[in-house]
């Protein structure tokens, strides 16, 4: 079984992707990558990596309620940075909104996200059976 998350508390899709999936009776949910865009404008926040990333956590935090799910519940992420420079700083807001016992996590760069931004963020949560 799947289930299509969709909030307008985040960012709507902006290409044929769903927010988020949820599947099977333990319901894994997979988010699709967040970028830091706010979700009543639609359009990018800030060219500071810093408030991108808190965009971008506040975005996968309103999809992932939907799911009925928190951070807490995430057991890996990938990170996507146009720049490794920028690493520290996202990190220091990934540790903020993760705490003392994060996911697993991958983190790559890109030559090029959408809309140009400097971070994309997607998860995978443990979620709760939920019609």
């Amino acid at each position: 079984m799947r289930r299509i998350i969709a909030t307008t508390k985040a960012p709507k899709a902006i290409g044929p992707y769903s927010q988020a999936i949820a599947c099977a009776a333990g319901e894994l949910v997979f988010t699709s990558g967040q970028i830091p865009l706010d979700p009543n404008t639609m359009e990018i926040v800030s060219e500071d990596v810093t408030q991108q990333t808190r965009q971008v956590i506040e975005n996968l935090k309103a999809v992932l309620s939907e799911a009925g799910c928190t951070l807490a519940d995430v057991v890996k992420t990938t990170v996507f940075l146009k720049n490794m420079d920028d690493f520290a700083n996202v990190n220091a807001e990934y540790e903020k909104a993760f705490g003392k016992n994060p996911p697993a996590r991958s983190t790559v760069e890109v030559s090029r996200l959408p809309k140009n931004v400097k971070i994309e963020i997607e998860a995978i949560a443990m979620g709760s059976s939920r019609p």
